[in-house]
């Protein structure tokens, strides 16, 4: 299959695209590399791009010949969207709107979405399943829900087959060393612990000690790269022009900030730096998967199961690449 993948230079984006290669698919990377890195895409073909140039993106689509799009392009720092939602909603909506055109021009009648558990918000669940009612707590995870419902009216009404993708913490890095986290700024957990490992940083800090959970801090599921990527295959693999599913994509175990600080001790074998802060405005106190459907429907199991060995493969990235892509 010929697939498109908006931001294809970025983190996620560009794991999937790397295993969809691996595995037949014919892949052509689109990102702005506002974000993304080039070099993340390896020999693989990338196409500096917005997606918020529709016509420019009707003719490489139409050009490529692409008979699916995968659809990660989006801002996606919760904190940045709570200061500056505008941002957020111009560039999350619409450009999804502009890509939606885009594929009404070009013919391409199959797309998958990359969603966010961000999008159930505070449910006081203990997983959550894709029927889970969904209550975004931040401009970032209601922009991902109005995107959800956009893409739902446009293929009731232009025809469309899709599939949707609610995944929670991406972490992890390619085995092989080659590819990994780069985020500028840093926001996620993992790197930044190990970041605070190896001296780039003083130290990690905790923000919030009081919530709701046994130890008083968040608990995410994370979920490793190489898990999120054969779940895109397979979803993608399975969608055609009337198909309209939702997919939830996590591990099922979730661990407390205060954990996977540990965590990463036992996996760099000393101990790391940590501080307390004040709670960030749009976390939500617990996010773990209830992943029965994916895993029922399309046959997914994840490989990483131990959180340790997502760290394992972090952290020879972050050791062999401080400066991620930049090195």
């Amino acid at each position: 299959m010929k697939i498109l993948i908006t931001g294809g230079a970025g983190y996620v984006g560009s794991a999937c695209l790397r295993h969809l290669a691996a595995h037949g698919h014919e892949v052509l990377a689109y990102d702005n590399l506002v974000q993304g890195h080039a070099r993340a895409v390896g020999d693989h073909p990338l196409i500096e791009g917005d997606i918020a140039d529709t016509e420019r993106l009707a003719s490489v689509l139409a050009d490529f010949g692409a008979e699916a799009v995968m659809h990660f392009a989006a801002a996606t720092y919760v904190g940045e969207s709570v200061e500056n939602p505008d941002y957020y909603y111009g560039n999350n909506i619409c450009g999804t709107r502009s890509l939606l055109n885009a594929m009404r021009a070009a013919g391409v009648g199959r797309m998958l979405f990359s969603s966010t558990c961000a999008t159930y918000g505070m449910t006081g669940s203990d997983t959550m399943s894709e029927t889970t009612p969904q209550d975004p707590f931040s401009p970032y995870a209601r922009t991902k829900l109005a995107v959800e419902w956009m893409i739902r009216d446009f293929a009731g009404a232009y025809g469309l087959g899709f599939t949707i993708l609610r995944y929670f913490n991406a972490s992890g890095a390619d085995p092989d060393g080659r590819f990994g986290e780069d985020h500028q700024p840093e926001s996620h957990l993992i790197p930044l612990v190990l970041q605070a490992a190896l001296g780039q940083r003083a130290a990690i800090t905790i923000f919030g000690t009081d919530y709701p959970t046994p130890d008083g801090t968040c608990i995410r599921d994370y979920v490793h790269t190489d898990d999120l990527a054969s779940a895109h295959r397979l979803a993608i693999e399975s969608t055609d022009t009337k198909t309209a599913e939702v997919f939830n994509i996590g591990t099922g175990q979730g661990q407390s900030v205060r954990e996977i600080i540990a965590a990463c001790e036992r996996v760099v074998g000393r101990p790391i730096p940590q501080k307390v802060g004040p709670r960030r405005p749009g976390d939500p106190p617990r996010l773990v998967a209830d992943s029965t459907k994916l895993k029922t429907q399309l046959g997914w199991e994840p490989r990483y199961t131990y959180i340790e060995d997502t760290i394992a493969t972090a952290w020879a990235w972050h050791k062999a690449n401080p400066r991620g892509y930049g090195n």
